[in-house]
């Protein structure tokens, strides 16, 4: 079996770095592809967020208290750390596409699911079976978005997709301000799981107009014929385990901060900021829309200044704007201003993610590779939701909060500075 890095080692050179070049210069199938991952990421967007809104339903209705609703949260990322190292494996040996629907599919029904609950020990269940399919979903959208984009474009292309998760989390913010109008609380958050089932009417359009990467399918083409598939323990040999441990820590870091800010700013705003849950929606407007564009802006630094140097110069950013958003005494109109550097430092530094991980590891070990890493952060990082649930009932959820996100910030700056820039390294179907 094959340890070593990435043999192709040729760099693309990067001729037009306007954001919307890679857009302008596409064919119709790399179109088609980039919409359904775009689409897929906001659907998957809107369904993780919907539990982080309506959390406070949860807690009133079934009497939990804040450490215990949030490990709702942390069951479903470590599941999808689970879902997402399978998934990016089922990847590398049925296909990209098809792993994509698949679970797709999971975690849409699981989302239905929930919506029918009758105790928090159910949706607990719930909650987890649907992380496996959420997991996967990233793994094998990421890595088929990664293949099917040429080299040059590639930051931008995949960090444009993952813009999508603000568009998803826009809906769910929407979703419950027109719910909780309209319905009662003890029923609106059955809804919003109802709503959550969406993405999986995206299968019927990938199933028609969405192909394999042509580099994808000739590499599992020569390992099947050669009788050399992957094996799933294999990028923790040779020279590729470095690669790995650093990259999974720098998957921990920049998830665990994501998750500690954005699952209980809600709760926050209406705890500690005592806004009514429809009142707290303009201030995650601006959060939102500060995603959205840092996502986009992450997307065009990833391509002109280097997947490394964006994810060094967000992490300290996210750290400065987390420490002012939380610890000073701040009226709630600047901390309505303040939403948007908050989005933009949390997010944008996802854009260079899939692009970063996608060079990392040579196409036979791509999903393996990928799915483990970022979900490994993701199962990590799904402890942050419950630990500052737990922390919070000691001191205050402001500093809970700033506690966990500074510290995953420091780690996610450290292990990215140890690794390599790989801004337009192209793909090999050998390497």
């Amino acid at each position: 079996m094959s340890t070593t890095e990435p043999k192709a080692m040729d760099i693309a050179e990067i001729e037009d770095t306007s954001l919307l070049a890679f857009y302008r210069d596409m064919n119709l199938q790399e179109r088609r592809t980039f919409w359904a991952c775009a689409s897929g990421w906001a659907l998957d967007g809107m369904d993780f967020m919907i539990y982080p809104l309506v959390i406070g339903s949860i807690i009133t209705l079934w009497k939990v208290d804040a450490g215990t609703a949030g490990l709702a949260g942390t069951v479903t990322l470590l599941s999808s750390a689970v879902g997402g190292w399978l998934g990016g494996y089922l990847s590398d040996r049925i296909g990209r596409v098809k792993t994509l629907q698949l679970t797709i599919l999971w975690f849409s029904f699981f989302s239905l699911v929930c919506a029918v609950v009758q105790n928090f020990d159910q949706l607990l269940i719930a909650r987890a079976l649907l992380g496996l399919g959420f997991g996967g979903e990233w793994a094998a959208g990421a890595v088929l978005m990664g293949e099917a984009i040429r080299a040059q474009y590639r930051g931008r292309a995949v960090g444009s997709v993952q813009s999508g998760w603000a568009v998803g989390w826009g809906l769910a913010v929407l979703s419950q301000a027109v719910l909780f109008s309209l319905l009662p609380a003890e029923s609106a958050w059955r809804w919003m799981f109802v709503i959550g089932a969406l993405p999986a009417l995206l299968v019927f359009y990938l199933r028609r107009y969405v192909t394999e990467p042509e580099i994808s399918a000739a590499a599992r083409a020569q390992h099947q014929a050669a009788g050399t598939g992957p094996a799933l323990w294999e990028i923790f040999h040779g020279s590729i385990l470095k690669t790995t441990l650093l990259a999974s820590l720098v998957g921990t870091g920049m998830q665990g901060g994501y998750y500690a800010i954005t699952f209980w700013v809600p709760r926050f705003l209406t705890t500690e900021r005592k806004l009514s849950v429809v009142g707290s929606t303009g201030y995650l407007a601006t959060l939102i829309i500060g995603s959205f564009v840092g996502y986009l802006v992450g997307a065009w630094l990833a391509d002109r200044i280097g997947r490394r140097n964006l994810f060094l110069i967000f992490s300290l950013g996210a750290i400065a704007v987390v420490l002012l958003y939380t610890q000073l005494p701040l009226s709630n109109e600047v901390l309505w201003v303040l939403g948007f550097p908050l989005g933009f430092f949390a997010s944008g530094y996802f854009s260079g993610m899939g692009a970063f991980l996608t060079e990392l590891y040579p196409t036979r070990l791509r999903g393996s590779g990928q799915g483990f890493c970022y979900n490994f952060g993701r199962g990590v990082g799904a402890l942050f939701p419950f630990l500052v649930g737990a922390l919070s009932t000691t001191t205050s959820l402001a500093n809970a909060i700033a506690i966990f996100a500074v510290a995953a910030y420091g780690v996610f700056f450290l292990a990215a500075y140890a690794l390599p820039e790989t801004r337009g390294r192209v793909l090999h179907a050998d390497g």
